[in-house]
């Protein structure tokens, strides 16, 4: 059925309007409330990784407890990213951002609150849809306001604050768990203020025109997408724990999932309003670009997910320090981010970034891979920089690239789509290295057991992939072992995270580059869009 997106008055300056471009200021203003719901979204994610050991431990789960907590988020904003980019051009952009904040505000309230680790996995799932719209709508409307040739300065921005949220979110995370009265509930209650003020800040500075337009929301599509992203993403997860990886289960799940995908193709392509247009895939770049995401995914979230885990399990430090030992990575991402956006708007070149980033990534995995739970510290901080370099360089250049080849009317879908592919690699990834990681554990630990002998094993109570241990009430013998046991299998998780990363460069090698235009394109001017579009179809 039909409906009517609202109309409101255009603001002079907007670039969806004719007029004059808006001036630095008035972007910042109007990017104020932007990044600080960015930041909101990014905290959330991060806040909890240094808490999660101790949020597991206290609410009875294991390794598996662990990667969900993580993976439900990643789950629930992969499968309403395209949604959201696609209500993005049909409804009122500021009118989204702030109901995925208030989302956000919901999920956030009631995580705090939970009992059980199924609650807290269930609570994640609505903070992710939240997310996914924050994430997605701040580079929509980035683009929405500013020409693609200035875009990289204020994508420098967004990467910043990425950077700041990143390092700052696991140490917010971890002083709050190691302070007895404010415990790991309140990294769930620290994100609302931020979500609250930046809801205000929004009403007040971001005024953007929503064009009338009679419109019909794909919810088929986005059905169709969300199941069959959901049923994937279970099969990797419990495949190799609850059943084999080649049983009558996973026969079941990959087929109900290509089945699923099969369908939503089907429907897209007869869909009016599709969430994800198929043509847009007929451009090599934003084909690549999605390509290289899904790969880029991969190695962000491993290397955020993991390194808590390697921190307080394999070397016993405290969750406070957990994050600060985390800096040159982002350090790295910080730098790398900035410096590129600010080059690419003064040259609008942006392919040799992307490379670079592909091939730094991927080495700094494959060092990372080498790690063991006594390497010495300033080896894993050069190979964190150098991993952080590389992300750098590629996360926001990859949107950025992408927008860069589509006309106005597709800016929403198009940028989604490169983030949904980002957050499905991240999920897969999360859910396939984590199940690989308990594995692994298990298997060093027995080995390590073995070793000491079978009065050792006997006094082993709980295995390496069961549950989260308690290093400080282990034997020092047996605690040694485990921490051996975790070291290697984060090491092994990076290790197996790298070729993902090498691919990226790979892809990134055949994307044609294409100069930022130095003006946007007025949603009016139909020659200019079809002959933007038949530019990016050969591109």
């Amino acid at each position: 059925m039909a409906t009517t997106a609202p109309a409101t008055g255009a603001r002079e300056g907007s670039t969806d309007t004719p007029g004059a471009p808006m001036t630095h200021r008035q972007i910042m203003e109007a990017l104020s409330g932007l990044l600080l719901g960015m930041f909101v979204a990014i905290l959330s994610s991060t806040i909890v990784s240094n808490a999660l050991p101790q949020i597991i431990s206290d609410l009875g789960g294991g390794q598996s407890a662990y990667t969900w907590v993580v993976t439900a988020a990643l789950l629930s904003m992969t499968a309403t990213t395209p949604l959201w980019g696609k209500l993005a051009d049909l409804f009122s952009k500021k009118l989204l951002v702030q109901i995925a904040l208030v989302i956000y505000v919901a999920g956030s309230v009631v995580a705090g609150l939970s009992q059980n680790t199924g609650m807290l996995i269930a609570c994640r799932v609505v903070q992710g849809i939240g997310v996914g719209g924050l994430t997605a709508l701040s580079q929509i409307i980035l683009a929405a306001m500013i020409a693609p040739r200035e875009r990289g300065r204020y994508s420098g921005y967004l990467g910043a604050v990425f950077a700041v949220a990143t390092v700052g979110g696991p140490l917010l995370g971890g002083v709050i768990t190691d302070t007895d009265w404010l415990g790991w509930r309140w990294c769930f209650y620290v994100g609302v203020p931020f979500a609250l003020i930046a809801l205000l800040v929004l009403q007040k500075t971001l005024k953007l025109p929503v064009v009338k337009r009679e419109v019909k929301v794909d919810w088929a599509g986005a059905f169709f997408i969300s199941a069959a992203v959901s049923l994937l993403l279970v099969w990797v997860t419990f495949a190799g724990d609850k059943y084999d990886w080649m049983s009558w289960q996973t026969a079941v799940m990959v087929g109900g999932s290509i089945a699923l995908g099969a369908i939503f193709v089907l429907v897209e392509s007869k869909a009016a309003e599709p969430i994800i247009p198929l043509r847009l895939f007929r451009n090599r770049t934003i084909a690549l670009a999605s390509t290289a995401s899904l790969f880029v995914g991969v190695a962000m979230f491993a290397g955020t997910v993991f390194f808590s885990q390697y921190f307080q399990l394999a070397r016993n430090e405290s969750p406070t320090m957990s994050g600060v030992l985390t800096i040159p990575m982002i350090g790295g991402l910080f730098v790398s981010s900035t410096v590129s956006g600010m080059i690419i708007t003064k040259t609008g070149r942006w392919k040799a970034w992307l490379v670079s980033g592909g091939a730094l990534a991927a080495g700094g995995l494959g060092l990372l891979g080498t790690i063991r739970y006594d390497t010495a510290y300033w080896h894993i901080a050069i190979f964190m920089a150098v991993l952080g370099l590389g992300l750098g360089m590629m996360m926001q250049n990859l949107v950025l690239c992408t927008q860069n080849q589509v006309a106005p009317a597709d800016l929403g879908a198009a940028s989604s789509v490169v983030t949904f592919f980002r957050s499905l690699g991240g999920a897969i990834g999360v859910s396939a290295l984590g199940a690989v990681m308990a594995h692994r554990v298990t298997d060093y630990v027995k080995d390590g057991l073995a070793e000491l002998g079978p009065k050792a094993a006997a006094a082993m109570g709980q295995g390496g992939g069961g549950g989260i241990p308690d290093m400080d009430k282990l034997p020092a013998p047996i605690r040694t072992v485990m921490e051996s046991a975790y070291g290697h299998g984060v090491g092994d998780v990076f290790l197996y995270s790298a070729p993902f990363a090498l691919l990226a460069f790979l892809v990134t090698l055949f994307i044609k580059e294409v100069a930022l235009k130095s003006n946007t394109v007025k949603a009016d001017d139909g020659q200019a869009v079809k002959a933007d579009d038949e530019q990016a179809v050969k591109a």
